[in-house]
């Protein structure tokens, strides 16, 4: 007699948790080891490489100006560096339009020092550089329209360097950081997973003591 679909639905799952009884309670360890490693050494083999450079902006006080306003106007300045404003002035140099030079740009400020670092990335090495120096010269420049007002203007600290080596994982460190990351998630697993039916721990419970003895019966039982 043929078997419904259902039934052999049935059938599968039931030898499925056969098999999965059959395992050691550590499979899930190896198991999530092994796909970290696929996919961290898959990553760095498949993942185009990503460059980085960085150029550097100073704000300086002109003037009477107290020297602190350049620690804040440092500050605003890098805020605005991402703004439309200064990435469509430097599309132009940079070769790509304002939606995509956005995501390629980082800003950093410090609360110590009046520096702006403009970070290009990009998979061309020599466009990460040319990223970075277009968009810092726009900063500059938008800030030189307004320094008789603020009495502080930017100037130009270091310039972008054509990087050497991809700032991307390469194949061994994709690898090792992905076995690490299923090593860690695999003993998660077994830390939140139930245990398996069958564990016991037995308990001393005091049994009933006979009347006018001296001493008392233990009994054992197990607790599941």
């Amino acid at each position: 007699m043929t078997e419904s679909p259902e039934q052999q639905r049935h059938v599968v799952v039931r030898r499925l948790r056969t098999a999965l009884t059959r395992l050691p309670h550590w499979w899930p360890l190896p198991v999530c080891v092994l796909i970290g490693t696929a996919s961290g050494l898959s990553y760095g083999a498949l993942a185009a490489p990503q460059y980085e450079a960085t150029s550097y902006a100073m704000a300086v006080a002109e003037g009477e100006t107290n020297p602190s306003a350049a620690l804040g106007y440092a500050q605003s300045y890098g805020r605005l560096t991402t703004s439309d404003a200064t990435l469509s002035y430097a599309q132009g140099a940079a070769g790509e339009p304002v939606r995509e030079l956005r995501s390629h740009v980082q800003s950093e400020t410090s609360p110590d020092s009046p520096m702006i670092a403009v970070t290009g990335t990009s998979e061309d090495r020599h466009r990460a550089a040319d990223i970075a120096n277009a968009v810092i010269e726009a900063v500059i420049v938008s800030s030189g329209h307004v320094s008789e007002d603020t009495g502080v203007k930017l100037i130009k600290f270091t310039h972008a360097m054509t990087p050497d080596r991809p700032v991307s994982p390469s194949v061994p460190l994709g690898t090792a950081v992905g076995a690490a990351a299923g090593g860690l998630l695999g003993g998660l697993v077994l830390l939140v997973r139930p245990r398996r039916a069958g564990w016991s721990v037995s308990a001393q419970v005091p049994g009933p003591t006979a009347e006018g003895g001296n001493v008392a019966q233990d009994e054992r039982e197990l607790v599941r």
